[in-house]
């Protein structure tokens, strides 16, 4: 077995767990062991275990660790992925199906027919019509059904485990503070990318300018994300600072849409120094 990476700090901000590491790479060898430990407990009781995996350079060191965890039969996962771009091209790099493909699903045996990905490409000649809006009903119909088929695989069947970063602004998948709804009565939508959503694009690295960055993007909502079993949300680095201060410390509210992560019953926040940086302990 791997050895186990414990954190420097934790404790419970109502009901969210909180693990604060050294740095990135502790951070995604504490989370990977956990998820990992997750994932074996469920084999053993149920024949499938669903997983959410979000795309983000928050998440290169858990999926590198994780990859790389003994005994999970990864034939027995089914996996989802939490959001997708509107509207880039085919074979763009920047799409997160690219990102999982070369960091999880091209490294373990998860069966072709278990991965369910989001079409980005639903509506990509016309990135700007929106839920209300007046344009091409055609590319608009095509978003909205791929939306319904999305959300038909996980209705009913919810997730069992969700992998999580938080944004500069808050967010959790695209639910930006302008768009997120605690009672969203859909499971997954097509949202308006907030600018500072966009921004923190081209401070990953993602995209060279913010011109660059799609305005829109399909996300599951907060509802679709809170109903999983076990959430394991990781947040490293200094970009993340502001985040990590309001999620813990500011009111439960859509302001800060990760607040909600305090409301869950099986929730781990895993930080490291310098996302932890306003953090009170």
């Amino acid at each position: 077995m791997n050895n186990v990476i414990r954190p420097e700090k934790e404790r419970t901000v109502e009901r969210l767990l909180v693990r604060q590491y050294q740095g990135r790479k502790e951070l995604g060898a504490g989370a990977a062991s956990d998820v990992a430990a997750r994932m074996r407990a469920l084999q053993q009781r149920q024949e499938y275990v669903r997983m959410i995996f979000a795309a983000a350079p928050s998440q290169n060191e858990f999926l590198q660790a994780l990859v790389a965890e003994p005994g999970i039969r990864w034939d027995k996962v089914i996996a989802f992925h939490l959001d997708e771009y509107v509207g880039l091209p085919e074979g763009a790099p920047q799409m997160f199906r690219h990102y999982l493909q070369e960091h999880i699903f091209s490294q373990v045996p998860v069966p072709f027919a278990q991965i369910n990905l989001i079409n980005g490409h639903a509506r990509a000649s016309d990135a700007h019509v929106g839920a209300g809006d007046v344009g091409d009903a055609h590319n608009a119909n095509d978003a909205q059904a791929e939306c319904r088929r999305y959300a038909s695989l996980l209705v009913g069947e919810p997730a069992d485990i969700a992998c999580l970063g938080i944004g500069e602004n808050g967010h959790l998948a695209f639910n930006d503070p302008p768009v997120a709804d605690f009672l969203d009565p859909e499971v997954v939508k097509v949202v308006e990318l907030e600018d500072k959503c966009r921004q923190q694009q081209v401070h990953d690295g993602c995209f060279p300018t913010l011109d660059q960055v799609p305005t829109h993007a399909f996300t599951m909502t907060i509802p679709a994300l809170m109903a999983a079993d076990y959430l394991f949300c990781m947040v490293p680095g200094a970009t993340k600072t502001a985040a990590v201060k309001d999620t813990l410390n500011a009111p439960v509210s859509v302001a800060c849409p990760a607040t909600i992560l305090r409301r869950h019953m099986r929730a781990v926040l895993y930080i490291d120094r310098e996302s932890g940086a306003g953090t009170e302990w």
